[in-house]
């Protein structure tokens, strides 16, 4: 029986992973500072600042999943992206466990059409650089043939159970909840794609159970075709049983807020990405694994269900 290792249990991605693994009848050891129990795991406290703590959490893993993730701010990202990817590529390699590390899009930068795997690093963001950094590490790993890894790379997502850190679950389902107007930020008339958190999970686990994913980079599957921001609320409004009715935001506003809101201040470099067409071409996944995302609709409504029962 194989065991994977979640290295940031506590987490939206690893809730949806977690009964898959077992589900699959995968032992399980759930690692985090602060790792909750749950049945039929193992739990495991570690800092993955920490080397010797790392190496003791993943020992005897087959699989180890990367899915740490870190307060948004990019002094502490540029101190610990760093240290925490190199401590995970050592202490696999010395375990001899297959890596894979949920990854963001935020090194492409600005890029014109469908964003795929070929597109080059060109970061437009502090936080953007840092991401290019740590793939980067993990890639050249990958190339020297020195580890077992795979990078999965996701938009921000939505989906059952994402509320906080989930920018349509912010300002679309808590706000239809609550009989509020649905927020966008700058421009709801473009191109949006947006991650649906069980795909991820799924397509995580496809990619650790094969070995032909190794040694690559791989976008996770994201539905066709992309809606705008006026069509996701549309549709949202739909299943929430809401008004459509939407409040844009515009760019000048969070220049303002962020004087006073430490958050909105590191979102700010990252606007850029509703100020024109977003879209991630995750074919490759799609033809490689016979797979395909869940639709929008299909995905929003079953949103919307659990927002409403939540």
């Amino acid at each position: 029986m194989a065991l994977h290792t979640i290295l940031g249990a506590n987490g939206t991605i690893a809730t949806e992973l977690l009964p898959i693994l077992l589900q699959n009848d995968h032992k399980v050891r759930l690692v985090s500072r602060n790792p909750k129990p749950v049945a039929n795991t193992e739990t495991v406290s570690a800092n993955v600042l920490d080397y010797q703590q790392v190496l003791m959490a993943v020992q005897g893993s087959d699989v180890v999943y990367l899915l740490v993730g870190l307060e948004y701010k990019i002094g502490v990202w540029r101190a610990s992206w760093p240290v925490i990817m190199r401590n995970v590529i050592d202490a696999c390699k010395a375990a001899n466990a297959k890596l894979i590390f949920f990854d963001n899009i935020y090194m492409y930068g600005k890029v014109s059409g469908r964003i795929t795997e070929d597109a080059p690093f060109k970061p437009v963001s502090k936080k953007g650089e840092v991401r290019a950094q740590i793939d980067t590490m993990l890639i050249d790993e990958m190339k020297a043939g020195n580890i077992k890894a795979a990078i999965a790379k996701a938009m921000d997502f939505y989906g059952p159970r994402c509320t906080d850190k989930s920018a349509p679950g912010v300002l679309v389902f808590e706000r239809m909840k609550k009989k509020q107007s649905a927020q966008w930020f700058i421009n709801a008339k473009l191109p949006r794609a947006f991650s649906y958190t069980p795909d991820c999970a799924i397509g995580l686990y496809i990619l650790a159970t094969h070995d032909e994913a190794l040694g690559q980079q791989w976008h996770l599957p994201v539905a066709k075709p992309t809606p705008t921001g006026k069509e996701f609320i549309t549709i949202a409004a739909k299943y929430m049983q809401a008004s459509n009715k939407i409040q844009v935001l515009p760019k000048w506003l969070f220049k303002i807020i962020g004087w006073f809101n430490p958050f909105m201040k590191e979102m700010y470099e990252m606007m850029y990405q509703y100020e024109f067409p977003l879209e991630l071409d995750s074919t490759k996944f799609e033809k490689a694994f016979n797979f395909t995302a869940t639709s929008y609709e299909e995905g929003i409504k079953a949103t919307a269900e659990w927002f409403l029962t939540k």
